[in-house]
């Protein structure tokens, strides 16, 4: 008998952390700053995905639109980001399930410069994507820092949107983690030419030597005037600095985590988990 209620209470208390860790996991992830996009197209206009913005999206476990999409994971509290080929945004050829920071909860107008700095920090994991015509796994932007133009500096060139390019796309590939950042095409641009899109090109991308594969892992993200660095399980540090970081401070920026799938291929898709998301400036 003593044996049989000593088990019994061990369950009970193994179920009992179970859940408390299911629900701290699912607080640890503040929605009130962040917008999620979908790759399902908006009713009222087909070319558009959906989006939910502050504070409708802390409802999302019932918001219909979101399923399968945005979800909490019943068994371990994560948020789960699911996404395959189907609704894209303007300007890019591939979907997502992204959220999309916003420092004023409702609105994309307010964002801030590396002068001002900024910190992201997630633990995540790509749990499942398919492989492509020749076995290789369909790659994931998990963690992006997005560039935006000022109204007045989208006026100085002419331009009909805010859109500037992403300055940090970070991938999941063949279960390495990549970071991939722009440079200038011109070291010796200046103002406004540096505000085209075109006056800019990719790095070569770098590869962290930690293997993650389909297990959790973090990744810290901090800003600074003149430079930015990437850390992948508080180990290993990627530092970008230089006269691309330091022009790159002409631009406004918010950062993005989540699943923007790179890939077309029918019947693709991928699961992106996160844990863990933090933000500060």
């Amino acid at each position: 008998m003593t044996s049989l209620f000593h088990m019994i209470r061990k369950v009970s208390c193994i179920f009992l952390l179970a859940m408390l860790s299911v629900g701290l996991n699912a607080q640890n992830i503040d929605l009130s700053h962040w917008k999620i996009t979908i790759p399902k197209s908006r009713k009222d206009n087909p070319n558009k995905p959906i989006e939910v913005s502050p504070p409708e999206i802390k409802d999302f476990a019932g918001n219909e639109d979101l399923k399968p999409y945005f979800y909490k994971d019943p068994e371990d509290g994560a948020l789960v980001f699911y996404a395959y080929p189907a609704q894209t945004t303007r300007n890019t050829k591939y979907s997502r399930s992204e959220l999309r920071e916003q420092m004023e909860p409702g609105s994309n107008k307010v964002n801030w410069t590396f002068a001002q700095g900024g910190r992201m920090r997630g633990t995540l994991s790509v749990p499942e994507t398919t492989q492509d015509d020749i076995g290789d796994y369909h790659r994931v932007i998990i963690m992006q820092i997005h560039g935006r133009l000022t109204n007045e500096q989208r006026d100085l060139i002419g331009e009909d949107d805010n859109n500037a390019p992403p300055i940090l796309k970070i991938y999941w590939d063949e279960g390495r983690i990549r970071v991939k950042t722009k440079v200038l095409k011109d070291k010796k641009a200046k103002m406004p030419e540096i505000l085209h899109e075109k006056a800019w090109g990719d790095d070569k991308g770098r590869n962290f030597k930690e293997i993650v594969g389909t297990n959790k892992f973090t990744l810290e993200v901090n800003v600074s005037k003149g430079k930015m660095t990437v850390t992948l399980n508080d180990d290993e540090t990627f530092t970008y600095e230089g006269v691309d970081i330091d022009k790159w401070g002409v631009f406004e920026n918010y950062f993005k985590a989540g699943n923007y799938f790179q890939s077309r291929d029918k019947g693709s898709y991928a699961y992106v988990k996160y844990y863990e998301l933090e933000v500060s400036h």
